[in-house]
């Protein structure tokens, strides 16, 4: 089998120059200022130019734009420039080729923190400011860059799975799972369905999963797929699917709730602008809760700042002066209302039109029982073992624990050959 910390090694090898080679400033013969000549033949001093923070990213168009003029606005001594990159992760490991291109910070999700972290590309952020600074951050946020006790990440806004229905057909959202279970049982026919979801994807079932406190890995890089949790989470959860379409896919499940042939479903943030074109007429509402008692739990991305460790070493101060800027509220407040995202800072909710957007709002509320996905290595391995077993179960009808102690196996296997 082949070894997938193999994968992380090369990576980490191609990655090596982005923690060098990078040169400081010269400074000038005399190491005095620079000056300048004056129309009365006067000297004075040159007005110093600012430092230039590069930051990759692969965010939509409207975020990276509303980023660069808010920090810039915010910025004195520093310039930041934001270049889009297509395939990020791709771009990085292809820096070695030419250091001098490496970017100096770059924009991206949580989970592959600890990837980089074990590189040893990337500085924590909490070297460069302090807790105080980040005190207003929604401590689900600084958890989810947190790795091996470090912050790596400079959170500035989340996502998460949403509740969402159609109030033509579904007039009070359900208060339970129960209750939508029974609405499921009685109304489903003729390809009209009540929920609708992606069955078999782990990421969208990771939330019955939590909800019932199974999982699939835990922060001591143990899988959790034959935990008694789990497996009751899965039982729980196979009756909805006799009540949706039978492939469970994305493109399907998203089309019927698009097109008003379901009342519901589960799905993130990026289905709204399609919902929104479609005229539908659509609410989104707290997560039901299960008979235990706790709601659907599902994971969060958290997207926020990345200090590259040679930018951390030999730009110093406008690294700091840019991590302090993207903490300011105001940064938070111009991509909620651009491009409807859920700030990572608690005091952006406290902006009148902020407050009023259902689905921030929600998320603003949701985020007390959010899970952060996995960043550790680790992860990479269990989103497969739980896709084979969600099909194993929802499609293919096997029986849950005789799954889950296959699927459980294969994914300790896995892991260990990553050592």
């Amino acid at each position: 089998m082949k070894k997938l910390l193999s994968l992380f090694v090369v990576a980490a090898l191609t990655l090596g120059g982005l923690t060098s080679c990078a040169k400081q400033e010269e400074k000038n013969d005399s190491g005095k200022k620079p000056v300048k000549s004056t129309a009365a033949g006067k000297s004075e001093p040159a007005k110093a130019e600012k430092t230039t923070i590069t930051v990759w990213h692969s965010a939509d168009a409207s975020i990276a734009d509303t980023l660069e003029k808010k920090l810039n606005s915010l910025l004195k001594n520093t310039k930041v420039k934001l270049e889009r990159k297509e395939n990020l992760s791709d771009s990085l490991k292809l820096v070695s080729n030419d250091p001098k291109s490496a970017p100096d910070m770059f924009l991206w999700a949580h989970d592959k923190v600890g990837v980089f972290a074990e590189m040893g590309i990337i500085e924590p952020v909490n070297k460069l400011i302090s807790d105080e600074q980040m005190k207003d951050l929604i401590p689900m946020t600084l958890a989810a860059g947190t790795y091996k006790k470090e912050k790596y990440q400079l959170p500035l806004y989340f996502e998460s799975l949403l509740f969402i229905y159609n109030k033509d057909l579904m007039k009070n959202p359900p208060k339970t799972t129960d209750e939508l279970l029974a609405a499921a049982k009685a109304e489903t026919k003729d390809n009209k369905y009540v929920f609708v979801e992606q069955h078999s994807t782990s990421y969208c079932i990771a939330p019955w999963l939590h909800g019932f406190g199974g999982y699939m890995i835990n922060s001591e890089k143990k899988p959790g797929l034959n935990l008694p949790e789990t497996q009751k989470a899965l039982e729980y959860h196979k009756q909805f699917v006799k009540y949706m379409p039978a492939d469970g896919e994305y493109n399907t499940v998203t089309t019927l709730f698009t097109e008003g042939k379901s009342a519901s479903i589960i799905g993130g943030p990026w289905l709204i602008p399609g919902l929104k074109a479609a005229k539908l007429n659509y609410g989104i509402a707290p997560m039901p809760k299960l008979p235990n008692g706790e709601p659907l739990k599902p994971f969060s991305g958290v997207q926020g700042l990345q200090v590259v460790k040679q930018a951390a070493e030999n730009k110093t101060a406008a690294v700091k002066e840019v991590l302090a800027a993207a903490i300011n509220p105001e940064v938070g407040i111009a991509l909620a209302k651009v491009a409807n995202c859920a700030p990572a800072n608690s005091q952006a909710y406290k902006d009148a039109e902020v407050g009023k957007n259902e689905m921030i709002s929600t998320l603003r509320e949701m985020a007390k029982t959010l899970v952060p996905m996995p960043n550790i290595p680790e992860m990479d391995v269990m989103w497969g073992a739980t896709d084979g077993l969600l099909a194993e179960i929802n499609k293919n009808g096997k029986d849950v624990a005789g799954s889950c102690e296959k699927y459980q196996k294969q994914a300790t296997e896995q892991i260990a050959n990553m050592k």
